[in-house]
């Protein structure tokens, strides 16, 4: 570890950090996707509608959206490493409420713990992979965020495979998962405490934000604000995908839970090779460039998606998945070089309005699915991805580095 702190020093980065965080990323996220592979379970054990289970979404990601932020604002001023073996600790609280839990506020109460364990783990845990990054800070947080997405992707293999044929205790072996990632966290924490130590010594020079020229402060706010529309068109669709299609596939194409899952789960593992190979393309021919990729590609494919037979859907599904997760780690460096004095704050912005949006949209389109039926919200949420050109607005990289 000595040495892995040395060569973090000297500029290089440290590999063996960049994946034990992003692994940590994985086993957290494989944890908060155990509650959408629980939709399908929950309805039909408990009864519950579209806009319950909506709720049961947003109270979710909403604890998530709003404490990180904070959370990161905090740790910008006070750095606390080990916050992240707490946090996971408060998510295996909520994994066991999830499990045995009989009454659905019950559920409600174990996911406000699943949000807090959330909230706490990703702008710590970018905090993290920024310091290992060196250099390769787009590679550092594709790593990282990858991790992540491929822990959502595992939603529908849960499901399938686990809840289905075991029920709601089924989720009771992820208390094995969360407990692991308690131990790998406090080895992280131990590195992340070290560094700090000697970053104390460097004094690192920053630039604060409040002390930029008026102009280019609004330019920072400006882009700021694209990126969130960017980022509130990403998640209401992909929400929309890995909660709701599902209902879809077996009302339109006739496919049963388990066949249905996996083509989420498609849609979601091609999400995380995207996320993936976001950050080092980044790293070749620009923030930006990846981010308006991102953006552009999946609008004709959205659009056309509810229309098309189910041999196409694999493909569609496919497509979309990558490409507008693409940009999914790009968009939060992007804000951490905007703004290089927050990288918490920034992390917690971007991620947890991620999560935010998909709270919203997980209300939004449950309610909508109740009124309007599931293929007509289909139709209409196909629309979303057309926000995302607001990406062509955003400043080149080399305006953001001048900043």
């Amino acid at each position: 570890m000595a040495n892995a702190i040395k060569t973090s020093m000297a500029g290089n980065p440290v590999y063996p950090v960049m994946f034990a965080i992003g692994a940590c990323h994985l086993l957290n996220d494989s944890l908060q996707s155990v509650i959408p592979a629980m939709f399908p379970i929950l309805e039909e054990s408990m009864g519950l509608t579209f806009t319950q289970l909506g709720l049961i979404a947003f109270v979710l990601n909403i604890i998530s959206s709003f404490m990180q932020p904070v959370i990161g604002y905090i740790s910008d001023k006070k750095p606390m490493p080990y916050a992240l073996p707490i946090g996971m600790a408060s998510s295996f609280a909520g994994i066991a409420g999830i499990a045995f839990g009989t009454e659905y506020w019950m559920i409600l109460v174990s996911v406000v713990f699943l949000g807090f364990g959330s909230a706490v783990f990703h702008p710590e845990g970018s905090r993290v992979s920024y310091m290992a990054a060196g250099p390769k800070r787009g590679l550092a947080q594709s790593i990282y965020q990858v991790g992540g997405n491929s822990g959502q992707a595992l939603a529908p293999l849960i499901s399938a495979f686990i809840l289905v044929p075991l029920g709601q205790t089924g989720a009771a072996l992820f208390l094995f998962v969360a407990a692991l990632g308690i131990f790998i966290l406090s080895k992280i924490s131990r590195w992340y405490k070290e560094q700090l130590e000697l970053e104390k010594l460097q004094k690192v020079k920053r630039i604060l934000l409040s002390s930029l020229p008026e102009m280019t402060r609004k330019q920072v706010g400006t882009a700021l604000a694209l990126l969130l529309v960017i980022i509130f068109a990403r998640s209401f669709y992909v929400t929309n995908i890995t909660s709701f299609y599902i209902f879809h596939l077996m009302e339109a194409y006739g496919l049963t839970i388990r066949q249905g899952q996996l083509y989420i789960f498609l849609f979601l593992g091609l999400g995380a090779a995207g996320t993936f190979f976001g950050g080092p393309l980044a790293d070749r021919i620009g923030r930006k460039n990846v981010i308006v990729l991102s953006l552009l590609v999946p609008i004709p494919l959205a659009l056309v998606l509810p229309y098309v037979p189910l041999f196409a859907v694999l493909l569609l599904l496919g497509l979309i998945g990558f490409f507008i997760m693409l940009s999914f780690s790009v968009t939060v460096v992007y804000a951490q070089e905007l703004v290089p004095s927050k990288i918490g704050t920034m992390a917690g912005l971007t991620v947890g309005l991620a999560f935010g949006m998909g709270a919203i949209g997980g209300v939004a389109i449950g309610i909508l699915m109740d009124s309007i039926g599931v293929y007509e919200t289909m139709v209409v949420v196909s629309f979303l991805p057309i926000l995302g050109l607001a990406g062509l607005g955003l400043p080149k990289d080399r305006k953001v580095k001048a900043a």
